[in-house]
């Protein structure tokens, strides 16, 4: 039996009440007919006794508290679902935006997924190569994890996200299980434009499924996107057997739609307003990354979000820290020096890196590679901060040694053009050719036997000129 309920009792925000309602279910969609005839939808956020709470997608302008018919749907949002998805691009409610027709779906899914038995992951294994050396080489991007980029109000996360897309591969005879979803939340029309052109211009388009919700879109759709998003990519890598990474960005703008949507809610508000729940909120996008027994494919994750005033101790940041497997982390400093992208090495991590790297996936070498690249770094800021105090002139042989080496290491090894893509060995090598600009005393991360094998000790023979052509190249490309 079908039941329309008739008129609203109460209205605010994008948000409805109706009384008297039977059998309602949690997350149930809902139709909404208006009095000229126009047909709204929405979903079930709150259940109190007969007394349920909708939200409407669209939002509840023009809606009357007499005539308005809400019709309850007895289902939750689904996505529609087809291998035809891959090239589309939907809003962030999951609707086609293309242009090219409805998806002809072979099965529908609940947009907020089914929780993964912990029973049956798989540990992470193997690499995803994104072409950037700061990336590749120092916090390697595991197959199955979920690693975010920590970004700033205006810095070029967005580029890095494109080149991300653009570069990203898996090894060459997996290649053509290799796929991208792509979730952008409360973009502007330039940013959406500049995402879709990136990706067609550079032939990817056809391996990448994008929903994009834009800054004047509802902010309700805003807390759809992700899901919707991880929930194509759950279809492709679990039933289509593909190695998908899912890039969002910015998860900021999603927490933030989170926020205004509480408070219309009238829930107490938690650190800077957001609500109580945020982490758990948070964690159920998170955790729906990762590899199952009996799946050949994987869903990886990038969120990425800009932290308020640079603030890292911001909620969202802190939150998504205690809940990913490492950060990478941009540096605003490094950004205004004209470096891209401005990768900031000591505070990013990737905690899985050491079991999908060395022999096997990437070089026997690599792992140790690593480490001494970070402790030199390391101790590059120990001299400046010295430097800073007695002045560079004053400092030991050593500590001028490494100064040249950080400079080195960020024009050469963090800096790299746009549409520059290295392979993992090409920025393994160039890491070697760095450590060998350092006395042989200092590198005491690495055993002999791996230095006397890629230790350069004749310094006429370090050179970065191949290196330095490409930057050019790729840095006059980003400019035009």
């Amino acid at each position: 039996m079908i039941l329309d309920y008739v008129g609203v009792k109460e209205i605010n925000g994008s948000l409805i009440v109706l009384d008297d309602v039977e059998g309602a279910s949690f997350e149930e969609m809902v139709d909404i007919r208006l009095e000229n005839g126009s047909l709204r939808h929405g979903r079930i956020v709150q259940i109190e006794g007969k007394r349920v709470v909708v939200q409407v997608f669209e939002g509840t302008k023009s809606i009357s508290l007499d005539n308005t018919r809400t019709r309850l749907k007895c289902r939750p949002m689904e996505l529609a679902l087809s291998p035809e998805i891959l090239g589309r691009v939907f809003s962030g409610a999951g609707e086609p935006i293309d242009g090219f027709g409805d998806v002809y779906p072979v099965k529908r899914a609940n947009v907020n997924g089914t929780p993964m038995n912990p029973v049956s992951r798989i540990y992470p294994r193997n690499y995803i190569n994104t072409g950037i050396s700061t990336i590749d080489t120092l916090m390697t991007l595991i197959r199955g994890q979920k690693l975010p980029i920590f970004s700033g109000s205006g810095m070029k996360h967005n580029e890095l996200a494109v080149q991300i897309v653009r570069q990203a591969k898996i090894s060459d005879t997996e290649d053509n299980n290799f796929c991208v979803v792509f979730a952008a939340m409360g973009v502007k029309n330039d940013v959406a434009d500049y995402f879709k052109r990136s990706f067609d211009e550079s032939g990817v388009l056809s391996r990448v499924v994008m929903f994009l919700n834009l800054a004047n879109d509802p902010i309700i759709e805003r807390t759809l996107t992700p899901r919707c998003a991880l929930t194509a990519a759950e279809y492709l890598a679990f039933e289509c057997n593909k190695h998908v990474l899912v890039i969002m960005t910015d998860m900021t703008s999603y927490a933030e739609a989170l926020r205004e949507f509480s408070s219309s809610k009238g829930e107490i508000p938690g650190r800077k307003g957001f609500p109580g729940y945020l982490y758990s909120d948070l964690a159920s996008l998170y955790e729906r990354a990762g590899m199952i027994k009996g799946s050949k494919g994987s869903v990886t994750q990038i969120p990425i979000l800009t932290m308020p005033n640079d603030d890292i101790t911001h909620p969202v940041p802190d939150l998504t820290g205690y809940i990913t497997e490492g950060q990478i982390v941009l540096d605003r400093g490094l950004e205004g020096q004209g470096f891209y992208p401005p990768v900031s090495v000591l505070p990013s991590l990737s905690r899985l890196m050491k079991d999908g790297i060395g022999e096997g996936y990437t070089r026997s070498d690599h792992q140790a590679l690593a480490n001494q690249l970070f402790a030199a770094y390391a101790r590059v800021q120990d001299a400046r901060s010295l430097a800073s105090v007695i002045g560079e002139e004053e400092l030991s042989p050593v500590d001028k040694k490494y100064i040249q080496f950080g400079k080195l290491f960020e024009q050469h090894f963090v800096n790299q053009g746009f549409s520059e893509n290295r392979t993992v060995e090409q920025s393994i090598d160039l890491g070697w050719k760095l450590l060998s600009t350092l006395p042989r005393t200092e590198l005491d991360r690495v055993d002999d036997a791996l230095l006397d094998e890629h230790y350069i000790d004749d310094p006429d023979q370090i050179t970065f000129d191949s290196f330095d052509s490409h930057e050019k190249d790729g840095s006059a490309e980003d400019e035009d």
